[in-house]
């Protein structure tokens, strides 16, 4: 399988970095470009300094070797906005947290990992905190 496009998307949780890690590295094994992708959820408030965890995060997928790591922010419902830009940056996987910050909103509506898992156009990996 070859790989070009990876999207990893991130909710800024403790399993983030190790998120981000798993995705550098493969991006580093395959040369493909790294989309780090943060998705405003309606109704949810903005993490104060979000533009900045995002582009650290960048900067250490970046120290690890990716070439090409790109940041993205959208809003929308989460997982149908992930799947979405999986499909707009044609990826060829999404890496994914197993656990992320939970509020109310996820709970009633599922799980935003589930949902891609299960949907995705692509294959997905799962990584657990």
């Amino acid at each position: 399988m070859t790989l070009s496009t990876i999207l990893c998307p991130l909710d800024f949780s403790a399993a983030s970095v190790a998120l981000v890690a798993y995705a550098a590295a493969l991006a580093v094994g395959t040369g493909a470009e790294l989309r780090l992708l943060y998705v405003q959820e309606p109704a949810v408030p903005a993490p104060a300094g979000m533009e900045a965890e995002l582009f650290a995060h960048r900067a250490a997928a970046e120290a690890a070797g990716a070439s090409r790591v790109y940041t993205t922010m959208a809003h929308g419902e989460a997982a149908p906005t992930i799947l979405a830009e999986a499909q707009r940056y044609h990826a060829d996987l999404i890496v994914i947290g197993a656990h992320g910050k939970t509020c109310l909103s996820r709970f009633l509506m599922g799980n935003t990992a589930e949902m891609v898992v299960r949907t995705a156009p692509c294959p997905t990996l799962l990584v657990r905190e």
